[in-house]
């Protein structure tokens, strides 16, 4: 009986606990997207091209990080778990917050609260609270449908192709192969794999975990700077070339109309 009403009470502090986060989150997300601020707007750092190719990709990671989810849900066994746990609570809330309001939304939320992930980091002990966790391991299954219908809307309203799809299937794929082929952990394959896409070589840099994924950031950070760059020294000597031909069509029509 102590179980049950333990389980019960530790039942309500973590769906109240999420639910806080949840309200927290969304009113930060409401100042970003409201906010005028030219630091924010990525168009004014990227070439627009650049910028939707990174919101098809955003579509496909958030995706992966939903069968990421569900892959070590099942698989890990070890110390890892605390890492886990982490990740879990940080994906389900930033899909609690970001995700549009809908008919259906007030059921999602309750099934995206982490149940086994907080009562294990806010209680010790046995709760009935764990086997409610496998209700929210299904709510991913959705979810990788959800995002995968937005990546298809995104691409076809704004006329883009897929090849994304392939690049982004080489790095996943290699992510799972470095894992077992390397027998690394899934924070070494990750920086493994993005410093081999980036020809950085394949090996992990950084010792600490913060460290790993500062140089993950930092990996990828300077991809997308790289390429932002290079699309611009593209586009302006395209633009100075096509500047002198018109130029010098100006020319030969001013001479043709003297004569």
């Amino acid at each position: 009986m102590d179980l049950v009403v333990t389980s019960i009470v530790e039942f309500v502090v973590v769906i109240a606990l999420f639910f806080v986060l949840v309200f927290i989150g969304v009113k930060i997300r409401d100042i970003i997207q409201n906010s005028s601020s030219r630091f924010l707007n990525p168009e004014e750092f990227l070439p627009l091209e650049e910028v939707q190719t990174l919101k098809q990709v955003f579509y496909l990671i958030l995706m992966a990080l939903c069968f990421i989810y569900l892959f070590y849900f099942i698989s890990i066994f070890d110390n890892s778990w605390i890492y886990f746990i982490a990740f879990d609570i940080l994906l389900s809330l930033y899909i609690a917050v970001t995700f549009e309001t809908s008919k259906m939304h007030k059921i999602i939320l309750l099934l995206l609260v982490p149940f086994g992930s907080l009562t294990y980091a806010l209680f010790d002990g046995i709760s009935l609270t764990y086997l409610v966790d496998f209700v929210h391991f299904l709510i991913f299954i959705y979810f990788i449908k959800y995002y995968y219908g937005k990546f298809q809307e995104y691409t076809f309203s704004n006329g883009l192709g897929v090849t994304v799809v392939l690049t982004f299937a080489i790095i996943f794929i290699s992510f799972f192969v470095t894992q077992f082929a390397e027998n690394k952990g899934p924070l070494d394959a990750l920086v493994m794999a993005s410093n081999a896409f980036t020809s950085n070589g394949y090996v992990v840099l950084g010792q600490s975990a913060l460290g790993k994924l500062n140089s993950v950031f930092l990996v990828w950070g300077g991809y997308i700077i790289s390429g932002a760059g290079s699309a611009t020294l593209t586009a302006a000597i395209l633009v100075r070339k096509f500047n002198r031909r018109l130029d010098e069509l100006e020319r030969l029509l001013e001479d043709g109309g003297e004569e």
